[in-house]
Formats: C-alpha cells, sequence, structure tokens
C-alpha cells in the first residue's frame, strides 16, 4: 500500500503513535501503577542496589563489597540513593524494582541496616523455656455423670499447674455448659460411632491446634480420635503423631467386634480408674505395658466448703429418722433395685428409717413399681437429679453404693471426704477406695440380705459410724486428691508424648 495512503487512513502515522504512548503512560499514572520498558537497559546505578542485596551478577561473579553503613535515614529513605530511586515514577527502565524493593519492604531496609555495624544487631534472644504440653480432651457425652465431672477436673487442673488444654464436647453437653472460662470449646457430637463427617472435623481441629497429647474420654471419642488420625491428622506437629491416650473408667470387657478391635488399637496408653480396670484391659488382649492406674480424685476443698441441706425438710422427712443415701445414675450395673429390696428388709427392723436414691435414669419406671410392690412409698425416695448433692451427701446419716459392676465410684469419694460411712459392695474399684471395717462395711454383689444387715449394723452404732467417717475423710485427703490424679495423669501425657515423637510419625491409616 502507498505510504501517502496509509498515513492518509492513519496507519504507521508517528505522530498518532506518539500519542497513543503518552496516552497509556497517563493512563499507568493516574492508576498508581509502573510501567516496565523493554527498550531500556537499567542504569547502572541500579546494578549497585542489586549488588547490595547479596546476589551474583548475571555471570555468576560474586557481589561487590558493601558500603560501611547502610542504616537508613531518619527519613526512612538511604541517602545513597539517587532521586530517581526515591522516586521511581520518574524514570523508566527495571531500576524502579530495584528502588521500590529498597524502599517498601521493612525487611530489607532492617538487614542493610544490622548488616552494617556489629552494635546494631538485635542482641540474642533468651532461652526457649521449657515447653508447655498441650493436650486436647474429647467427651462426646451430653449428660452430666461421674465421668464428665472427672473431664472436667482434670482440664481445669492441668491449667491451673501451667499446661495447655482444649476441650471437644457435646454441643448441647452438660460438660460444654458447665466448662470454665478461657477454656478453648469445639463442639462437635458424633452422631454414631462411625462418624466420618465428625471425624473429618476433628481433623482439621488437630491440624490446627497441634496438640502433643489427644486424651478421649469415652468410647465414641476413641473411635472418633482414631479415625481423625487416619484420615490424616497425624502429621501435625513437626511430621510426628500426637500421642492418642484413653479413659477406661468402667469395668466392663472391651467390645469384640471388628471395628472396637481397630479403634483401640489406635490407643498408645489407657489410663484406668483403678487396677481392676486395668486388669480387666490386660484381659481382653491390651498389652500391660499400655496400660497405666491413675486413680480418680475429688476437689477436697470444693466438698467441704458445700453447704449442708437440711434433708428431713428437703424430703419432707420425719426429723429424728435416721437417712441412708445413694447418688448413682439410674442404669442397671448401679444396682439400685438390690439396693430397694435392702432397704424392705431393713425396715422391718427400723420402722423409721428412709432411703434417699438421688439420680436419673433408665429404671426409673422399673424402682418406682418396685416401691410399690413393697409398699415403701414412705420408706425409699427417688428425687431424681439435684445439683446440690454435696449438701445432700452431708445431710445422710449412712452412705450406701450398691453397685453390680463399678470402675471406681467418685460419689463414694464425696461421701468420705464428708466423712460419711460407707457400706458398698465388692464390685470393681469400690475395694481400691473403702477399707472394709475401716472406712465402711463392704458386701458381696447382688447380696441385699447382706447389704441390710450392715446398713442396720451401723444405724444402730453412732461412735462406729463416727469413727468410720473420719478415717475416710483421712484416706480421701491422703490418696484421692484431684492435685494428685492431674500430676499423674500430666506425667503420662509427657511419657506419651516423647515416646510418639522419638518414634516419629506413625502410619495409622494402615493400621490393621
Amino acid at each position: 500500500m502507498d505510504r501517502a495512503i496509509r498515513a492518509r487512513v492513519g496507519i504507521d502515522s508517528p505522530e498518532r503513535e506518539r500519542a497513543s504512548r503518552r496516552r497509556h503512560r497517563a493512563a499507568a499514572r493516574r492508576a498508581g501503577t509502573f510501567r516496565l520498558s523493554r527498550r531500556r537497559r537499567p542504569p547502572r546505578d541500579d546494578r549497585s542496589v542489586h549488588h547490595r542485596r547479596g546476589a551474583a551478577d548475571a555471570r555468576g561473579r560474586p557481589p561487590c563489597q558493601p558500603v560501611a553503613d547502610r542504616r537508613p535515614s531518619t527519613a526512612r529513605i538511604p541517602p545513597e540513593l539517587p532521586r530517581a530511586r526515591r522516586d521511581p515514577r520518574r524514570r523508566g527502565g527495571f531500576h524502579h524494582l530495584c528502588a521500590e524493593f529498597v524502599l517498601r519492604v521493612p525487611e530489607v531496609r532492617q538487614a542493610l541496616g544490622a548488616a552494617a555495624s556489629p552494635e546494631s544487631r538485635a542482641p540474642s534472644p533468651e532461652p526457649r523455656a521449657a515447653r508447655v504440653m498441650f493436650s486436647l480432651h474429647i467427651d462426646t457425652a451430653r449428660s452430666w455423670r461421674g465421668g464428665q465431672n472427672q473431664v472436667l477436673l482434670t482440664v481445669n487442673g492441668l491449667r491451673a499447674i501451667g499446661e495447655r488444654a482444649a476441650l471437644v464436647a457435646h454441643p448441647d453437653g452438660e460438660l460444654r455448659r458447665r466448662a470454665s472460662e478461657g477454656l478453648e470449646l469445639i463442639p462437635i457430637a458424633p452422631r454414631t460411632e462411625v462418624d466420618l463427617s465428625a471425624a473429618f472435623r476433628l481433623s482439621r481441629v488437630i491440624k490446627r491446634l497441634t496438640p502433643d497429647v489427644i486424651h478421649a474420654h469415652d468410647p465414641h471419642g476413641v473411635a472418633m480420635a482414631g479415625l481423625a488420625l487416619s484420615l490424616g491428622a497425624s502429621s501435625t506437629k513437626h511430621g510426628r503423631a500426637p500421642a492418642l491416650v484413653a479413659s477406661r473408667r468402667v469395668d466392663f470387657h472391651l467390645k469384640g467386634n471388628s471395628f472396637s478391635r481397630w479403634k483401640y488399637r489406635q490407643v498408645d496408653c489407657f489410663i484406668a480408674a483403678s487396677d481392676a480396670i486395668r486388669q480387666m484391659l490386660v484381659a481382653d488382649g491390651v498389652p500391660a505395658a499400655q496400660t497405666v492406674t491413675v486413680h480418680e480424685g475429688i476437689d477436697v476443698e470444693h466438698v467441704v466448703a458445700a453447704p449442708p441441706v437440711n434433708v428431713h425438710e428437703a424430703f419432707w422427712l420425719p426429723h429424728q429418722a435416721p437417712v441412708v443415701g445413694n447418688v448413682a445414675a439410674l442404669v442397671p450395673h448401679k444396682g439400685q433395685r438390690h439396693l430397694v429390696e435392702a432397704a424392705h428388709l431393713v425396715v422391718r427392723e427400723m420402722p423409721d428409717a428412709r432411703f434417699v436414691i438421688l439420680g436419673e435414669g433408665e429404671l426409673r419406671d422399673h424402682l418406682e413399681r418396685q416401691v410399690r410392690e413393697h409398699h415403701l412409698e414412705k420408706h425409699v425416695l427417688l428425687p431424681g437429679f439435684r445439683t446440690d448433692v454435696l449438701g445432700c451427701i452431708k445431710g445422710f446419716d449412712l452412705f450406701a453404693m450398691s453397685s453390680v459392676t463399678e470402675g471406681l465410684g467418685t460419689s463414694i469419694l464425696d461421701a468420705m471426704a464428708c466423712s460419711r460411712a460407707i457400706v458398698g459392695t465388692r464390685a470393681g474399684g469400690i475395694p481400691e477406695i473403702v477399707e472394709d471395717e475401716e472406712t465402711g462395711v463392704l458386701v458381696a454383689p447382688r447380696d441385699h440380705t447382706a447389704m441390710a444387715d450392715a446398713i442396720v449394723r451401723l444405724l444402730r452404732d453412732d461412735a462406729l459410724r463416727r469413727q468410720m467417717g473420719d478415717a475416710g475423710f483421712a484416706r480421701v485427703q491422703a490418696r484421692f486428691t484431684v492435685e494428685r490424679m492431674v500430676a499423674e495423669t500430666a506425667a503420662v501425657y509427657a511419657r506419651m508424648a516423647g515416646r510418639v515423637h522419638a518414634a516419629g510419625t506413625v502410619d495409622r491409616a494402615g493400621a490393621d
């Protein structure tokens, strides 16, 4: 095409091209951006800034020697930079990239200043203090029983000695409601034992918090933690898996189905609430080296400070009537039906005796029917769940525990801390608490006749009852405090965390 024609239609017009470049430059300045020019070579001064950062040149030669002092001026602009590099918009080319980097990154300016003189360098950091153990606790129960109370005592006790703890609890559970302020709470509620959705949420929590130890306090918690670790949460802290610790508070045998066998194989250590539970775990195939006994404890000061309740007025009882109390969930293994049978025999010899059974559970209808069949409506009361249970225990003359199976029995510890004599069964860990003929009287489980005889004997002997109550209080103070329980639990955490860290990452997904 003829050049005149091209100029006439505006193609290759020099003036048109220059105007277009001016418009683009003006638009770039208004937008606050910097246009890169491919036609211009960076000035020599910019290469000095490049060398000043300690990088080699294009041929791999070492950088030039730094100047004596590179500390920034009070205006925070290095005085040796030319005017053009203080204002990158004044010139085109690549030089503005170096200037922008030097002027706008505080870390680079601090590094340049620190490299100039030794006296300007920051002092070396102080030696790091001993690492704080971080434990993540899991309890999925919605109700409030002795196990949930032990979880709360453990978590609060660990925080009191300077350890860090977080709690995964049911969003609508009583444990979450009673948790102290300042405790990190994560609401997760597995719908079934094999809830992959809940396990995935827990795995994300584990990756975010990176705990040293995961402590599952119930079987559903063990399942959820095992699944979470298998879903990829095992590589959390420096490539090492957190130790999985499981509490066992009941003297039931472990289930034998395939999933139960798998989930319990994920546990690094079982904390048994009594020696009886530990022996049962070993009998079920758990290696003895993976089990340890930590007896549960109570806050003795809290129990002593609880105000007493006048149970005669609270439950409309005759003022001179001796009162036998029981505090437990109304479930089959607590054996309240045997206590009602014993009460039927006691009333024959002591018609003024009264029995108060505190708690709720699935056996309420059965127990109420049993009371009516024996015509004990005036002698056996089922008030249900009460928040002032410690005060009620102080109002009892005698405490009875009729369990068929029992992990340890923290309500017995509460009664002993209230200086009450105990009539209990030789079930589970109860003999580890109650010394027969010292702090109470022990009988065989389901033997309501022997229990009735022991109750009548102690109700008729006030001096013996007081002597056993005082001995029980001293025993609790010596061996079953929450401080002792927390210290032993923390020692288990430290041992297990060190063992897992030494072993490295555990391939839990491949465990069978």
